[in-house]
């Protein structure tokens, strides 16, 4: 990417899904609308196709029924819900997810990561998750350990 233009930033971008450790949703803006900005670097896709996917992704995330609540009235779950969405919502090739279950509990970290197992296979996307959280390994392809900086084991799994 060194020397890349800033359209062919803007290229590589738009095909990169991100979810951080804490959800990093707008509290201005609804469930909706948090997920729908995402859908603005897509310049091709119209207004109206911006909706449609943004509630659809909602629904898949089981969040149908809040569509319209801020962040202020969700769950930590939910809200994290909400950051896949936002990440998926465009069918990126790639997601890359920093610690997305660190803030929740057991129960609500694993549904969140069986949520975007199986969206990301639904959409034939790729996630690169970074976790220090053992319970959720089970799901992965691959779990590549790195300690100190360099790689310390690579193992692919057959699911």
């Amino acid at each position: 990417m060194y020397g890349a233009s800033k359209r062919e930033l803007v290229k590589v971008r738009s095909q990169i899904g991100f979810i951080f450790q804490t959800h990093n949703l707008l509290e201005c803006l609804t469930a909706r609308q948090n997920v729908r900005m995402s859908l603005r670097l897509h310049k091709k896709i119209p207004f109206e196709e911006r909706t449609t996917r943004s509630v659809a992704i909602l629904e898949a995330v089981g969040l149908g029924d809040r569509l319209d609540y801020y962040p202020d009235n969700l769950s930590g779950g939910q809200k994290q819900r909400i950051a896949i969405a936002r990440a998926l919502v465009s069918q990126p090739k790639l997601v890359l997810a920093d610690e997305p279950t660190a803030a929740l509990d057991s129960k609500s970290g694993r549904d969140v990561v069986e949520i975007m197992q199986h969206l990301a296979k639904q959409q034939d996307c790729t996630i690169l998750l970074v976790t220090h959280d053992n319970r959720i390994l089970d799901i992965a392809d691959r779990i590549v350990h790195i300690e100190d900086g360099r790689l310390a084991a690579d193992t692919v799994l057959v699911n």
